[in-house]
């Protein structure tokens, strides 16, 4: 029993996927705006266009075993269905590969105009994620020979090496011309992703997160206002809530982001700050640069608790948006940070 216990253990920290402070199963991502469609399923289709996003993110590299995440999105608006329409796919090793996941994501938003100036988007995201676990990167205390060493085959034994689950999200964003904020609720179905199933074990639940988030966009200089030119500048100040359910040692993982971006066409630098509510986190440094149709983000964690030695995490994002359709649509699109 002991040595299971060990074991849960172990991959309770292994997947939680490099959130410094180890409460959280979900992936992180700094550059929140480069991928929109993991903070909230709300913003498929909010550019009007149809874009592609790839991220990819390496946590604590300075810590043998590190943590690497990597995502890829396709969106687009479509005035047929009302809506946008978003497919997402999202991969995570942890610990050189112990604990791989995979998810793949439907997205569907429903674009409602409110007023002149204000619309809404209700989103409804259904995913298909597939854990793995390589039995053999781990150890036990039944394999210690305590002359020799780890010489033994261990007796601990799991019910499943792999597990696929269905999972269920919900969105919800509001916007005009100059703010937005919305609510997101990833999980709240709550499915059971552990590979060891002894009767009804809770521990085993996929906690439900809570994402709220808000910010607004002011322009301090603008040639025009049907495109961006050379030397337009605008500031964004943003805040960013996140709450995963409690798990089984009664700890949350809650941290408030707040940041601001500075941008200067084609020029975008961003500053973030993100704590719990019982110690600091980091301070995130942003850089982002785009040309035409093609978005290219690099940020850095600058880890300030008590894990400095772990080396931050570095993140870089890319973005290319295709051709908008020849007919306008009805629905302006969100105009919010692009990093």
């Amino acid at each position: 029993m002991a040595n299971r216990l060990k074991l849960l253990l172990i991959i309770g920290v292994t997947v939680c996927c490099g959130i410094q402070g180890a409460y959280s199963q979900d992936v992180h991502f700094s550059q929140f705006y480069a991928n929109p469609l993991y903070l909230n399923p709300a913003f498929a289709g909010s550019r009007i266009c149809p874009r592609i996003i790839t991220n990819f993110r390496e946590q604590w590299p300075s810590v043998t075993g590190d943590f690497m995440s990597y995502s890829a999105s396709y969106d687009q608006h479509f005035d047929a269905i009302s809506g946008g329409v978003g497919i997402l796919f999202l991969g995570d090793q942890a610990a050189v590969g112990t604990v791989r996941t995979n998810a793949f994501s439907m997205i569907y938003s429903y674009a409602l105009p409110l007023t002149q100036k204000v619309a809404m988007r209700m989103a409804l995201q259904a995913t298909f994620q597939q854990k793995t676990l390589d039995w053999t990167k781990l150890t036990f205390g039944d394999m210690i020979d305590p002359k020799f060493g780890f010489v033994y085959e261990t007796r601990e034994d799991v019910k499943y090496l792999s597990k696929g689950l269905l999972d269920f999200s919900l969105g919800m964003v509001i916007y005009s011309d100059k703010c937005y904020g919305g609510v997101a609720v990833n999980h709240f179905t709550q499915p059971k992703e552990g590979f060891l199933m002894d009767g009804d074990n809770s521990m085993s639940n996929l906690p439900m997160k809570i994402t709220a988030h808000g910010g607004a966009v002011f322009n301090l200089k603008q040639t025009s206002k049907s495109h961006t030119s050379f030397g337009d500048m605008s500031i964004s100040p943003n805040l960013i809530f996140q709450y995963q359910a409690k798990m089984s040692n009664g700890a949350a993982y809650t941290t408030l982001n707040v940041g601001t971006y500075y941008n200067v066409y084609p020029l975008t630098v961003g500053l973030w700050y993100r704590m719990g509510f019982e110690n600091p986190d980091a301070v995130i440094a942003l850089f982002g640069f785009e040309y035409d149709r093609v978005k290219l983000g690099y940020s850095y964690d600058i880890t300030i608790s008590k894990f400095t030695e772990t080396g931050g995490a570095h993140e870089v994002s890319l973005q290319v948006q295709l051709p908008c359709p020849e007919k306008a649509p009805r629905i302006h699109p969100i105009k919010c940070p692009k990093f």
